[in-house]
């Protein structure tokens, strides 16, 4: 097999130093993306659906327990820290993988191991773990989003983010749809993720964010896809595979 893998690390040289040892230790993998920060991590996890990710508990944007929490079972997940007693207690009480800076290529080299004998099994769920980790390390959380300025015609508008139905990239801008209107933002999704309540604003696609108040059903199309029907609008929105955990029984 050989697996797909996403990197993130938010200091450069770690990261740089990460991906030379395992292009050593771990020829036959292919390294997809390197990522300096949550946000870039969550995105470059979309577009290219890796097999095995190393995060950075700690980085810039979303943080790696973040990242982990989304990502969920859709990859094998090893954790990288500087020296904490609090998260390697946390570690050691579960069958998580995780490497403490600077990664050194013997604990590497079991790592790889470990995880090439996963590989042929669905990834681990580590929901109890990340809530462990989450308490011990320190986590800093953007304020949230109440309004957003949009320019419609000659106006400026002030939006509640609560009447909005769904947010979707659109190229350089973030497309934001209302019942009656919609407008075009600067700011990427993957920005505006960071202040959006993930328990009400569902992200469904790589490039697609709903309101999940204004969902009147999710529809079956195949095994395989699945696309969301909004109460107050016609367009119908696609599920990626990675998100079609939200809509199960």
């Amino acid at each position: 097999m050989n697996p797909k893998i996403l990197i993130a690390e938010d200091e450069p040289l770690m990261r740089e130093r990460l991906s030379a040892m395992l292009r050593e230790l771990w020829p036959e993998a292919q390294i997809v993306v390197e990522a300096e920060n949550g946000n870039d991590a969550w995105d470059g996890f979309l577009e290219h659906e890796p097999d095995v990710v190393f995060l950075d508990i700690r980085m810039p944007g979303l943080s790696g327990l973040e990242v982990a929490e989304r990502i969920g079972t859709n990859a094998h997940q090893v954790f990288v820290t500087a020296y904490d007693q609090y998260a390697v207690d946390a570690f050691d009480t579960g069958a998580v993988d995780y490497l403490l800076k600077p990664v050194q290529v013997e604990r590497l080299e079991k790592t790889i191991e470990r995880i090439k004998q996963k590989l042929t099994a669905p990834p681990d769920d580590l929901a109890q773990i990340l809530s462990q980790l989450k308490a011990v390390v320190p986590q800093t959380r953007p304020e949230k989003l109440t309004w957003i300025k949009a320019s419609v015609g000659k106006q400026i508008k002030l939006i509640h983010v609560d009447d909005i139905l769904f947010f979707q990239s659109d190229t350089k801008y973030t497309r934001i749809v209302l019942t009656d209107f919609e407008a075009l933002v600067r700011t990427p999704l993957k920005d505006m993720l960071e202040g959006l309540d993930p328990d009400l604003f569902w992200q469904i696609h790589r490039g697609t964010v709903v309101n999940a108040r204004q969902i009147a059903a999710a529809e079956r199309l195949d095994a395989e896809r699945m696309q969301v029907l909004l109460k107050n609008h016609p367009e119908k929105l696609p599920v990626s595979r990675a998100f079609t955990h939200l809509f199960k029984d």
